[in-house]
Parts: structure tokens; C-alpha cells; sequence
């Protein structure tokens, strides 16, 4: 995915066609450039027709007056004003960008009267626009227009006007980041996973050495002397074989212990054995999100050069069913040595996991884990997609990730865990089953999790609803997201550099 704008910053600039995009506030005074842009007046006539009075989000588009320098005019509207956000000033991006769609030359005037606009609000603006555009149509064909264009559509140029000028450009280097590793999130989601499998993945992690990541690679020889059964057992069914990714980005001070994020990275889930239906089964080529957001938040920290210690790991398979797939009914070995009885082989996620996180644990002694999943459908029940659902052993991480979330707006919301759940998952014939059966699915598997843990601290994201076909808005008009991204950068931006 190409980068669909070129963003450059102003304090003052001559507006020569294309869009000219203002910000107006409910207080009724006229946006900044409006006398530059508009000579005659027109807007406010037009916003009294219109009774656009600059309510968040609404806009006022029109065709540029006589004597105008622009050939049109998008006036955006950004409430009150007084306390906009980084998310505010993220959406007011995203939504100025869906009404330039085309345009080769668009001027931004960002500063609204009687509205403090700093470095950072301008980038968050820019980084908005940029996630917005994005679009996943590489395997297609036929033109969507009838230009003659060869080769992929030139970027729009785009030119914010702004008091802040080398503070915005300053921040904009952190924000060009935070888009880079969300493309890469959606991307591979987006993949088919014909395209995408777990050797294709694991490819996709070692390109992060460019950037100073150090990137291992375990095949399914090396995870077997390490005994990982369970994770083993999933990709048993398929043809293409497992792969385990270690990250480790090394911007902290030596003696600083890592933080550790763990990915679920399901290629594609049949189901195994027990089989989907099969409506809707394509969207398993998603069952990666987890393992996405690691490896997208991996090169967000390497590109601004986060002094953090950070390890991520995605355990890579894919769930199908054929001769050699387990069944239910079998005991796997954990590689913690702890047994597991398969209950349904469409609970494979928690065994793909449980193995990444003793082998993390064991090898990095970790300050602390926390481990994203398209893990259930139950969470979709209980938070629909508008939270994910958060299950930790420890309150300080937990309110560490649900500032996080407000901060970005990739929201949370913390659910029990208790021995009464664990007691749910205890098996007649091995230490534990990978299912607890129909009621708290949810709650159910994080507790599996947490048998693999000891006492790091910990958390669990179950980002079934918000990886892959949540809502689209402002920020994200595609089926795969790229949640945990900016999430994950926010939380150690704000709690682990040095």
C-alpha cells in the first residue's frame, strides 16, 4: 500500500486550485483563510442555507466562487473547539480526507480562531488523513475510472497551514511511523491466505531487520525439540508448516528487562476437525490479528527508535482438517510439560498461545506479557466491536492498557478471571481441556492462558470484534483495522521508555 498523500507544513501559503479545506468552530467566527479563498463571502451565505453551523464532523462542501484561487471549498466542522483530543484531531483527518477523494492539490488552514493548534495536533491530523485513504485493492484488475493512467495513482499533495510548523514536522516523523506499522496490521490481515502463509509471514518479520530488529525464526524441527506440543498439534493438519518469530527490539538500556508481546497468528482457521460452517469461513483468513498488531507495532518501535526493550512473538499455523489433523479426544504436551485434552480443535488459538507464552516467559524473563488474539467469538457477544475485551493478573497493567486505550481509542474493557472459571477447564484425564464449553468462552480461555504465565505480570486482549470487520469510521474504512497498533505504542511511549 502506497502512501496516498504527500503532507507538507506551512506557516503561510498561496492557494493555487485544487481543495482548500477550513475549520470552523460552533462560536460562529469565520475560519481561517476564509478571505484568502473566498473574496465574496459566499460561505457564510452558503452555511446559512445549508445551516451548517460547525458541528463535529459535519461538513460544507462547495463549488470555489468567482475570484477564488481554489477550485473548491470543504469547510469542516470541529465543535467547540476548546479541548480537542489527539483522537479529535485524528477523526477531523480522516474525515477531511473522505471528501478530497481525486484531488491533486489540497490546502489545509488548521488554524481555527480561537483554537490552539500544536505540532503534535497537526500531525495527528496528517496521520488521520493517511488512515483513512487506506485502501486494500492490489488483486484487482479493472480500473475503477476511465483515466489513462499507467502504474499506481499519483499522491495527492497536500499542504497544511499551521503556526506550528517545526513542531508538527517534528512530530510527523512519529506519526508516519504509527501509519507505516498500522498498514502493515491491515495488511496482513487483509492477505488471502493462499498469499499468506506461515512461511510468507514469518518472511514478513524478518524484513524488520532493516530496521534493527533482531529476528529469529524456529521451524517445526526447532519447536519440537522445545517440546511445544500443543502449538504443534494445531498446525498438524496442514501441508505448510509452523513457524515461531522472536522480535526483539533493543532500544532500552541492557539492564532493562523486555516487555513481551505475544501474537496468535492463525493463518487460516478451519476449524480443524471440528469443522466452521461455512458462511463467513473466509474471514478466518483474519485469525492473525494478533500476530499483525505485534509485528506492526515491532516496526512502529523500530522506525522511531523507542529506547524500550521489546520482544514480540507470533506462533504461525494453520488449522485444517485432513488425515493427520488432531482429533478431539487427544492429549497434547504443552511445552510447559502441563497436558491438555483437545476438546474442540476450533479452540486452537489458546494452544498456539500457550506455548508462546511459556517459551517467552522461560527464555526472556519478561518485566511483563501481553498476548493479542482473535480468540473468541464469545467476546463479540459480551463487548460487541467496539471494545476488546482485557483479562490480566494485575491491576497496574491493566490500568496502564486502559488509559492506553482511551488515549487512542482502541478501547477495553476488563473482564473477570477467578478459580470458580478455572475449575470450568479441568479435565477427567489430562491437567486441563482446551474448552470450558458453552458459557463464559471468553473468560474461559483467558483462564486457560494464565496456567502458562506463573506470576509475570500479564495481560490478555481478545480482539475477535475490533481486528477484522468491526465499523468503519474516520480512522479506518477498511475490514481489517489494525487494532492493537497504536495501542501497544501508546503504552510503551507512555509508561516503559527510558
Amino acid at each position: 500500500m502506497t502512501a496516498k498523500f504527500e503532507t507538507a507544513f506551512t506557516k503561510s501559503t498561496r492557494v493555487a486550485g485544487g481543495v482548500a479545506i477550513l475549520l470552523k468552530t460552533l462560536d460562529g467566527r469565520e475560519p481561517a483563510g476564509a478571505d484568502l479563498v473566498d473574496p465574496e463571502g459566499v460561505l457564510a451565505k452558503a452555511s446559512k442555507i445549508a445551516k451548517f453551523t460547525g458541528k463535529s464532523l459535519k461538513t460544507l462542501d462547495i463549488i470555489a466562487p468567482h475570484g477564488s484561487p481554489a477550485d473548491r471549498i470543504v469547510v469542516l466542522g470541529i465543535g467547540d473547539g476548546a479541548s480537542l483530543s489527539a483522537h479529535d484531531w485524528l477523526k477531523a483527518g480522516g474525515a477531511a480526507a473522505s471528501k478530497i477523494r481525486g484531488a491533486e492539490k489540497v490546502t489545509v488552514f488548521l488554524d481555527a480562531p480561537g483554537v490552539e493548534v500544536s505540532g503534535k495536533a497537526a500531525a495527528d491530523f496528517a496521520l488521520g488523513m493517511e488512515m483513512n485513504a487506506y485502501s486494500f485493492d492490489i488483486y484487482k484488475t479493472t480500473k475503477k475510472d476511465d483515466d489513462d493512467q499507467k502504474g499506481p495513482p499519483k499522491p495527492t499533495k497536500v499542504t497544511i497551514v499551521t503556526g506550528a510548523v517545526i513542531a508538527a514536522k517534528k512530530a510527523a516523523a512519529n506519526s508516519q511511523a504509527i501509519a507505516e506499522g498500522v498498514f502493515i496490521a491491515r495488511n496482513l490481515v487483509n492477505e488471502p491466505a493462499n498469499v499468506l502463509g506461515p512461511v510468507e509471514f514469518a518472511a514478513k518479520a524478518k524484513e524488520l531487520e532493516k530496521l534493527g530488529v533482531e529476528v529469529e525464526i524456529l521451524t517445526e524441527r526447532d519447536m519440537k525439540k522445545l517440546g511445544m506440543g500443543a502449538l504443534l498439534g494445531v498446525a498438524q493438519g496442514s501441508v505448510r508448516p509452523p513457524r515461531l518469530a522472536i522480535m526483539q527490539w533493543k532500544g532500552g538500556k541492557p539492564k532493562d528487562k523486555p516487555v513481551a508481546f505475544i501474537g496468535k497468528g492463525v493463518v487460516f482457521d478451519s476449524g480443524g476437525i471440528s469443522i466452521k460452517p461455512g458462511a463467513g469461513m473466509e474471514d478466518m483468513k483474519g485469525d492473525m490479528g494478533g500476530a499483525a498488531a505485534v509485528t506492526g507495532v515491532m516496526h512502529v518501535l523500530a522506525t522511531r527508535k523507542a529506547k524500550a526493550n521489546v520482544v514480540g512473538i507470533i506462533g504461525l499455523v494453520e488449522n485444517m482438517p485432513d488425515g493427520n489433523a488432531q482429533r478431539p479426544g487427544d492429549i497434547v504436551t504443552s511445552m510447559s510439560g502441563q497436558t491438555i485434552e483437545i476438546i474442540n480443535t476450533d479452540a486452537e488459538g489458546r494452544l498456539v498461545l500457550c506455548d508462546a507464552l511459556w517459551y517467552c516467559n522461560d527464555r526472556f524473563k519478561p518485566q511483563l506479557m501481553i498476548n493479542l488474539a482473535t480468540l473468541t467469538g464469545a467476546v463479540m457477544v459480551a463487548l460487541g466491536s467496539h471494545h476488546a475485551g482485557l483479562f490480566t493478573n494485575d491491576d497496574r497493567l491493566a490500568g496502564q492498557l486502559t488509559a492506553a486505550g482511551q488515549t487512542t481509542q482502541e478501547r477495553l474493557w476488563r473482564l473477570p478471571l477467578g478459580k470458580e472459571y478455572d475449575k470450568m477447564i479441568d479435565s477427567k484425564f489430562a491437567d486441563m481441556k482446551n474448552t470450558g464449553g458453552r458459557y463464559a468462552g471468553s473468560i474461559t480461555a483467558a483462564q486457560f492462558l494464565k496456567r502458562f504465565v506463573k506470576d509475570t505480570p500479564w495481560a490478555h486482549l481478545d480482539i475477535a470484534g475490533t481486528a477484522m470487520g468491526s465499523p468503519t469510521d474516520e480512522v479506518n474504512q477498511s475490514w481489517a483495522s489494525g487494532f492493537g497498533v497504536r495501542l501497544l505504542d501508546e503504552l510503551i511511549r507512555a509508561n516503559y521508555e527510558s
